[in-house]
């Protein structure tokens, strides 16, 4: 072993002391800020290292090891040598393909594929879930995209990323699609009507069967509405003979109360309970009741734009989203209802002089809004409550420039005690005029600044950013061909 190899393998072994030192770290002594900051400087250091995983794999290919091991692959390597599951060594693998600096036959280093995703990754900015997702969004984007455009696209995932959630980078990655692809040429309904299926596995010995498949955005919007009433703590509980049906009628709220405090349900057991009742033969699907104030039907929502355009994505109340097309053929035969926005796209008034907001109230909130208002909260409306911004109780009115959603967690966070948070309705200077600001509690921000949720409506940002990208390039390449024409 030369001096290097030693020294690398000192570094490995100070490494490996340090994260064994840090290990041992009594927490009980720390403040809650300090405790955060423990655990995001440690998040960062593991997304560093996860990020080494990269230039290792490659050295590891570059060697012919997986071959000379009679592993075959890189992902068998991966999974014999680091025992990972085939899912976790195949992502590994696929995620080195893009953001790994590879050597070209004359042995000079190459810069990765996604160059800017590469360097967030390895300063530990973003997690190996977020490259991935990135890298799953640029994959679906049409082949005729310029390579001007999948870097800005690239651009625009990774701005989100820095703030945001991993599992989020989907859901905004189709509406970039819906509007860089606005034909349906890359994923068409008939594709996804190809894709379809659900498979039911062969029984085990205990009788139990595992399914698992894909279903049509269709089949999903319907369902989730659906679950969203009766896979709700304490409701359809095959392990409680008290647990309220809701199908047969209104149940007391302190019986629905008591029945959700007993279930210890998980959500896949409350799901799975929920498909029992409805695949019972004396439940007529017709019949299903409401909840919130609201039938349990979809309820739907698209821009004007869109549905002028015939493309892009219509949103759900239950968070699900599908092509404008694929919405319009589930609106045929239904009763429509008509939303009228002002200049800030909030919706006008509808009802006044009452506590309770009507079902009319609650649609337009559900379209304007899309879900949970409190920063940072992906709740979909669904699973909110009607919020007085201004409290009943202190002179606010229920008219809908004071209502706004919120899910139960974060309603419950609203009160006057010191660690509460507060609403206010932004104000007309605001660049938000008329969304609901949230204000944390004085003792985590001193300034009280007000903030809105930017999460439900980033996609629509995203796509207004990519629109305006393709605009000044067109208005660019016109004005170049002006200036090299050749005078008559």
């Amino acid at each position: 072993m030369n001096s290097g190899e030693s020294s690398n393998m000192s570094g490995m072994a100070d490494l490996v002391a340090a994260v064994n030192g840090v290990a041992s770290t009594d927490f009980t002594h720390f403040s809650e800020d300090e405790l955060t900051e423990f655990l995001q400087q440690c998040e960062m250091c593991k997304r560093v290292l996860s990020a080494m995983d990269s230039r290792l794999i490659i050295e590891v290919s570059d060697r012919s090891m997986p071959q000379t091991s009679g592993a075959g692959g890189v992902v068998r390597y991966l999974r014999d040598t680091l025992r990972l599951t085939k899912y976790d060594a195949t992502c590994r693998a696929k995620v080195t393909e893009q953001v790994g600096e590879f050597r070209d036959p004359t042995g000079h280093l190459r810069e990765p594929a996604l160059a800017a995703t590469a360097h967030a990754y390895e300063i530990g900015e973003i997690s190996r879930d977020h490259v991935r997702n990135i890298i799953e969004v640029l994959h679906q984007l049409p082949d005729a995209v310029d390579a001007e455009t999948r870097t800005e696209v690239e651009t625009q995932l990774l701005d989100y990323s820095r703030e945001g959630w991993p599992d989020d980078l989907p859901r905004i990655g189709r509406e970039i699609t819906a509007r860089l692809d606005p034909d349906g040429s890359l994923t068409t309904d008939a594709d996804r009507k190809r894709m379809r299926g659900i498979t039911i596995g062969r029984q085990r010995a205990d009788g139990m069967s595992w399914v698992q498949g894909w279903i049509m955005p269709t089949v999903r919007t319907v369902w989730d509405v659906i679950i969203s009433k009766y896979a709700r703590p304490g409701v359809c509980n095959l392990d409680d003979p008290e647990s309220p049906n809701l199908f047969y009628g209104k149940v007391d709220k302190a019986v629905l109360e008591a029945a959700a405090r007993r279930d210890t349900r998980t959500a896949a057991m409350r799901i799975h309970d929920a498909l029992a009742m409805v695949l019972n033969p004396d439940i007529d699907p017709a019949k299903l009741g409401k909840h919130r104030g609201l039938p349990v039907q979809a309820v739907i929502t698209m821009s004007l734009e869109d549905l002028e355009n015939a493309a892009g994505i219509a949103n759900t109340a239950t968070g699900t989203q599908l092509s404008i097309n694929e919405a319009l053929k589930m609106a045929a035969g239904t009763k429509p209802i008509l939303a009228i926005f002002d200049r800030h796209g909030m919706p006008l008034h509808l009802r006044r002089a009452r506590r309770l907001a009507s079902s009319a109230q609650r649609l337009a909130l559900i379209a304007s809004e899309k879900g949970c208002t409190r920063p940072g909260c992906d709740a979909p409306p669904s699973m909110c409550a009607v919020h007085h911004v201004t409290d009943w109780a202190k002179g606010g009115p229920t008219d809908l420039r004071n209502l706004t959603l919120a899910c139960d967690h974060c309603h419950a966070l609203v009160n006057d005690g010191p660690n509460g948070w507060k609403t206010v309705v932004m104000g007309k200077d605001s660049p938000f005029a008329g969304r609901t600001g949230w204000i944390k509690p004085l003792p985590v921000d001193p300034t009280q600044t007000p903030q809105v949720n930017h999460l439900h409506h980033r996609a629509e940002q995203i796509a207004q950013s990519v629109a305006r990208s393709q605009n000044r390039r067109a208005r660019l390449a016109y004005q170049a061909r002006i200036a090299h024409r050749a005078p008559e």
